[in-house]
């Protein structure tokens, strides 16, 4: 069996019998009614692009050796693909509930791990596309999220011919069995070191976060929060949006050209996102009576993306094989940044998260936004899903919440003709964190995703307003 999963892989199929569900998803808003049937011929085209989604993961009698991806006899497309309908009026809010409902539903082990929901009836004459991909399924080399492959720049692409797939054999217990004997055979070394790859991945992930970290001490476990809590098994989710052109603004006005008083430290736009999440976090603590100090701290992981020096050092092509384009091999850094809740200056908030951010800027590595903004198709959604996996290797102790921020391009996009006009991020909980928020910039506009465990934060719906509240604040901020 030579489409073995790896060892981080299959860690998050076993992560889920702890009752955590480990998918990502997205929220896709469409302009216009929906072509169904158009809609279900570009997905059958572009589902061949990533021969995994037609695979589901068979487990080794006895575990003597990790699952394998093998090809789904009974893969049918209208299994994977769910058309619903909000009732009147289609409202944000609405659709927010529907996601939350849906999310931590876990995927269907006996069939390929995706779903996706089209979504009829929202206002404004729209619609909507819910995406749910398992991390084992998407690792960026093999594996894309789908929306990276359906979606186009342009609404006029013909579909695809038709797909002449057939699927391999079913394997059968023994062959899972005598497969797994004659790889340990083969490569005795490899079978020894199967066993302990998932502390090596665990080491391995540590010690790229400790590289990128810089001044921050990473021995010292996250501070105390609100946000680390046992999960339960429903979901929150809720939604921001605002204007690239504000955080930009801001990024400008407070690193522009240099005088006595500019800082050491110029932010970027990614410093602004998390200054103000910083601020959004401090409203939120004392609303809910948490006492806030000068020194009170939430520490997030925030996965960037570095190119890869080492091809063999978890490189990817975030470009993808599904269509040709601008691609590179790179890799996806964990960093830790204390966000300072306790500032009450949204300024010094601003540059003590810049001055944690700029060890990554500095280093060489660092992939810019511009670059990942262009790469082939659609890149956020899969550089979400790798982010997530950063965390997956991490102690939980480690950190307070996860969050993804990736770019995406700045014009239009489609999928089957329709144009997108909103895209939010749903990343997945892990255990002891209640909160996680994913980001996503795309034709001038930053969209946010809060993703919230419903018993600890049923209060998840003013994170959005605390947020444009600290982004205002911080615009108007003398620098």
């Amino acid at each position: 069996m030579s489409d073995r999963l790896s060892a981080l892989d299959a860690s998050f199929l076993y992560a889920e019998e702890q009752g955590v569900p480990q998918h990502v998803g997205t929220v896709m808003v469409f302009e216009g009614p929906v072509d169904y049937p158009r809609l279900q011929r570009h997905l059958a085209g572009r589902i061949a692009f990533v021969p995994r989604y037609r695979k589901r993961v068979r487990e080794v009698p006895g575990r003597l050796a990790n699952p394998v991806w093998a090809d789904d006899p009974r893969f049918e497309l209208g299994f994977h693909v769910r058309r619903l309908a909000l009732p009147r009026p289609g409202s944000t809010d609405q659709l927010r509930e529907l996601v939350a409902r849906i999310h931590p539903r876990e995927l269907d082990r006996s069939r390929p791990l995706w779903e996706l929901y089209v979504v009829e009836g929202l206002e404004d004459d729209r619609f909507a596309v819910i995406t749910k991909a398992h991390q084992a399924l998407v690792d960026g080399i093999d594996g894309l999220d789908l929306a990276q492959v359906v979606l186009d720049t342009s609404p006029d692409v013909s579909d695809a011919p038709p797909d002449a797939w057939r699927p391999s054999p079913d394997p059968t217990a023994l062959d899972l069995v005598s497969g797994a004997v004659l790889e340990a055979a083969q490569r005795p070394a490899e079978a020894v070191h199967t066993v302990r790859r998932r502390v090596g991945d665990v080491q391995q992930a540590a010690g790229r976060v400790a590289g990128s970290l810089g001044r921050l001490a990473v021995a010292r476990r996250a501070p105390d929060s609100p946000l680390d809590v046992e999960l339960s098994r429903q979901r929150l989710f809720a939604v921001a949006s605002h204007t690239l052109a504000d955080f930009q603004a801001v990024a400008r006005r407070h690193g522009g050209a240099s005088t006595d008083r500019a800082p050491a430290v110029r932010p970027s736009v990614n410093d602004v996102v998390l200054a103000v999440l910083a601020g959004a976090l401090r409203t939120w603590l004392q609303a809910r009576g948490v006492g806030v100090s000068a020194t009170t701290r939430v520490r997030a992981l925030v996965p960037v993306s570095v190119r890869a020096d080492d091809p063999d050092d978890g490189a990817v092509d975030v470009g993808g094989p599904a269509r040709p384009g601008t691609s590179f091999r790179t890799s996806v850094d964990g960093q830790l940044v204390d966000l300072p809740v306790g500032e009450p200056n949204p300024v010094m908030r601003l540059f003590q998260v810049a001055y944690q951010m700029s060890p990554h800027r500095e280093g060489g590595r660092a992939v810019s936004a511009r670059d990942l903004a262009e790469l082939a198709g659609f890149a956020p959604p899969t550089l979400h899903s790798l982010g997530v996996r950063v965390a997956g290797g991490l102690s939980r102790r480690w950190f307070n919440l996860l969050v993804t921020n990736v770019p995406g391009p700045q014009q239009p996009v489609y999928c089957a003709g329709a144009r997108l006009a909103e895209t939010y991020p749903v990343i997945p909980l892990s255990q002891g964190h209640a909160l996680a928020v994913g980001v996503t910039s795309y034709d001038g506009r930053v969209f946010v995703g809060f993703t919230a465990d419903r018993d600890a934060l049923p209060d998840v719906a003013d994170l959005p307003v605390y947020l444009a509240e600290a982004l205002a604040e911080l615009g108007q901020a003398d620098r």
